[in-house]
């Protein structure tokens, strides 16, 4: 069995789990501290993931609900087994009679409509949190760019070598063997039209205008974003951050202005790095499917790929940099908690990350093309 876990995901949700006993619910001490509402909110707590409940671990449940009605929310029970909810029932009426004072019982799940509904809500409320951020982050890099003095450069460089170059290995064996995929694919196709030499146009504008650029992104989201998370979450879960703030320390400029600046440096470096090492995979891929010898491809690809399709790239990297960092940075933030919340914030960056990733990629293109580029 699992022990008694308690995360609040958002300010209207809370997600109940694990083993509510007298054996397990001792690890929910710290846990049921950090649980806050705001006064007249609605709040949902799902119990649908709780695998065994008794009777202590009932009166802490019932407890907790309480404390939240007083402090003014409206909470909503829902999800608990049959057996959980007479057992509940017994508890919350004992308790009822020692306090006088209402208990909120356990209700039916709600339907479809209202679940939609939550979780839009859920996702504009953290949309709006996520604005915030950015602006604050913003606001605080704009600070310290006037002030540099302010700036903490050990850990810029820590990130930069944790981000950058320890990041070179999977980097380049990825983006080789894309180029060499890409190459063999097109094999196939221009084979057909006795078109062999135009492999370097499809290998040369594919990788430095796209591929390149999204794959390192990708790459950096998992590696780098999740580790951001991480991080950030579990000083969240030891209140770290609470004491950095109680001796004056910031945590946007402690925590995640050295891990932006440091991924707007290195990601450019490392899409020029996947860029030369796809083009590399691509050019033997030729030479072995293709018979384009080196000098016949280095001579068309100089032809075929400008500084434009070059720049084009480049400059998605830094907008990437920016997502990883701000959605990999907030998601630690927002971590509430045990253990189990750091992997779900975890889990959320890295999804959210490569998501927007894409979504960025998919308006560049269109901008792009707009311009004519």
């Amino acid at each position: 069995m699992q022990p008694a876990a308690l995360s609040q995901s958002t300010a209207q949700q809370i997600d109940l789990s694990g083993s509510w006993t007298s054996l397990w619910i001792g690890a929910l001490v710290h846990q049921l501290d950090a649980v806050h509402v705001a006064t007249n909110a609605p709040v949902v707590a799902d119990g649908s993931a709780i695998d065994a409940l008794d009777t202590g671990g009932a009166w802490v449940l019932q407890k907790l609900l309480l404390r939240l009605t007083s402090e003014g929310a409206s909470v909503t029970l829902y999800g608990l087994r049959p057996a959980f909810e007479r057992l509940l029932a017994v508890v919350a009426q004992q308790v009822a009679d020692q306090e006088g004072q209402p208990v909120p019982a356990a209700q039916a799940p709600p339907n479809t409509l209202y679940r939609i509904g939550h979780s839009s809500a859920a996702a504009l409320e953290q949309g709006r949190a996520l604005l915030a951020f950015v602006g604050e982050s913003s606001i605080a890099l704009a600070g310290s760019v006037r002030h540099p003095g302010r700036l903490r450069w050990r850990p810029i460089m820590f990130n930069i070598r944790s981000a950058g170059f320890d990041a070179l290995p999977i980097v380049g064996l990825l983006s080789f063997m894309l180029g060499i995929v890409v190459a063999y694919q097109g094999a196939a196709q221009l084979r057909q039209y006795g078109a062999n030499i135009f492999v370097a146009d499809l290998i040369g504008v594919s990788m430095l205008r796209e591929f390149a650029p999204l794959i390192t992104a990708i790459i950096i989201a998992g590696r780098s974003g999740s580790a951001y998370a991480a991080q950030i979450g579990t000083m969240a879960v030891t209140e770290e951050i609470d004491a950095m703030r109680t001796i004056g320390i910031a945590p946007l400029e402690m925590l995640v202005l050295p891990k932006l600046i440091a991924l707007l440096i290195v990601l450019p470096l490392l899409t020029v790095f996947a860029d030369v090492l796809g083009v590399l995979g691509g050019m033997l891929m030729a030479q072995a499917q293709l018979d384009v010898a080196y000098p016949e491809f280095l001579g068309r690809f100089v032809k075929a790929v400008s500084p434009t399709t070059l720049l084009v790239g480049l400059v998605k990297a830094p907008v990437f940099a920016a997502i990883i960092t701000f959605i990999g940075c907030f998601q630690g933030l927002r971590t509430r908690g045990g253990a189990d919340s750091v992997g779900r914030q975890t889990t959320r960056s890295v999804v959210q990350a490569i998501f927007l990733v894409i979504v960025a990629d998919g308006l560049f293109s269109v901008v792009f093309s707009a311009l004519d580029l």
